[in-house]
């Protein structure tokens, strides 16, 4: 197996002959991440597109539209169901089981990672990256434009928020969704309770202490979250901003930075000055 690191972003290329070399047709690829799922609607042929994730047929994971979603074969990424679709590539995020890496070195298929990025920087790079490899640089850097654009920091005071998720989960500093907020014009409050990269606030202690306006993951969608229809959340909106943060857009990086930062800066504008 060779495997090399490509313009330090942490991807992986693994195959028995280099992903680099030019082939002699655009690659059918077979992609089994839906983040990676919404990079390829956007900077790949249809035709390129052999199969997705099966989660991107899920509204609750998905980074795409349903519609879209189903008009492409999706698989959970067993060796079985990815071999079967013959593809050149098989692009992923960084869990591949191993059976499933085993088959595709005995079939000569390239299998390219990406990490999960941590900042706009590293995902408007795995973009890029994600054009080159499908033969399609131009559309790529067209698209990691559009995220650079959209990312873009605002001015102003920042207003202390605070991003809650399913179980009290709360992304902190050196996370996406940490960027995200500074960059809309929030300041993360994750380090005053004292949490970490990703960990969990208790209840009792976002009521006690509560930051001016919190982003409630899955809010939107009914049953997503009973945390979130707790009556204590329901009077807590009483004293500050509770706002639904559409559980998608926790998923990924890519064209999913777009669409988040639209509904941060819808949140901040609320807010007022």
């Amino acid at each position: 197996m060779i495997a090399r690191r490509v313009c330090g972003l942490g991807l992986t290329v693994a195959s028995l002959s280099l992903v680099s070399a030019a082939p002699a047709r655009e690659p059918r690829i077979v992609s089994i991440n839906p983040c990676v799922d919404a990079v390829l609607m956007q900077v790949a042929d249809r035709g390129q597109i052999a199969g997705i994730s099966h989660y991107s047929r899920d509204p609750r994971a998905t980074s795409i539209p349903l519609a879209q979603a189903n008009a492409f074969r999706a698989t959970s990424g067993t060796a079985e169901e990815v071999v079967a679709l013959a593809p050149d590539m098989v692009i992923t995020g960084p869990h591949v089981a191993p059976a499933t890496i085993a088959a595709l070195k005995r079939m000569r298929i390239a299998l390219v990672q990406f990490p999960v990025p941590d900042s706009v920087a590293e995902s408007v790079a795995q973009v890029r990256e994600i054009g080159r490899i499908t033969g399609h640089p131009d559309r790529g850097a067209v698209l990691a434009a559009r995220i650079a654009t959209a990312a873009r920091q605002t001015g102003g005071a920042r207003v202390p928020a605070l991003i809650w998720q399913s179980g009290g989960l709360v992304p902190g500093r050196g996370t996406l969704s940490d960027e995200l907020l500074g960059r809309a014009g929030f300041r993360n409050m994750s380090a005053v309770y004292g949490l970490k990269k990703w960990d969990v606030l208790p209840l009792e202690y976002l009521v006690a202490a509560p930051p001016r306006v919190l982003l409630s993951v899955g809010a939107a969608e009914v049953g997503e979250d009973r945390l979130a229809g707790h009556p204590a959340i329901k009077r807590l909106a009483q004293r500050i901003r509770v706002a639904p943060y559409p559980v998608r857009l926790m998923n990924c990086g890519g064209p999913t930075i777009i669409a988040a930062m639209a509904r941060l800066r819808q949140v901040r504008r609320e807010m007022g000055a």
